[in-house]
């Protein structure tokens, strides 16, 4: 599959340029796993660390659906990566999941978290109910600006993990 990673503008309205710097860092975390198979994608870091890049994919994916579909639209959601008897299965359990399966959740995820922001009557839209361990009531602008720094840092971690696993860095 091709991976389009567009550069943001150079100038634009607050709301084109949250959006465009969102994308380019899902495309960034895609074009850190593209080309490996699931052994590579699931391998983790240094020790203790459970981080891997298939790892930082579920992730992402929840934090998608956490932000937007939970704290924006105040929907209920189940996530698979969080229970009680493995907290942080998303890196913890990384070895057992399909990579191509998960890099499609991910995928369908953000199309849906598109969706949401696309519907949304502005940036100053709030959530309709607090939640979240301090709960806020975020609006859109929020939302918007902690997914870009959730990819920006985990975009660093993939940036460490790829060199490990076979020497490519940029992109």
């Amino acid at each position: 599959m091709e991976i389009a990673r567009i550069d943001p503008p150079d100038v634009g309205g607050e709301e084109e340029m949250l959006l465009a710097w969102l994308d380019y860092h899902r495309a960034t975390l895609e074009l850190k796993c593209a080309g490996l198979d699931q052994e590579a994608l699931s391998r983790q870091s240094v020790p203790p660390s459970d981080l891997s890049l298939i790892g930082i994919v579920r992730h992402m994916t929840e934090v998608e659906r956490r932000w937007f579909e939970g704290r924006f639209l105040g929907e209920e959601i189940e996530s698979p990566y969080q229970r009680p008897d493995s907290p942080n299965a998303a890196f913890a359990e990384a070895a057992a999941g399909d990579a191509k399966a998960e890099l499609a959740a991910f995928r369908a995820q953000c199309a849906r978290s598109r969706e949401i922001v696309a519907a949304a009557e502005s940036l100053e839209q709030r959530a309709p109910r607090p939640s979240g361990r301090r709960l806020i009531q975020p609006n859109l602008r929020y939302v918007l600006v902690h997914l870009v720094e959730e990819y920006a840092r985990h975009n660093g971690h993939a940036d460490l993990l790829r060199e490990t696993i076979d020497g490519s860095v940029g992109v």
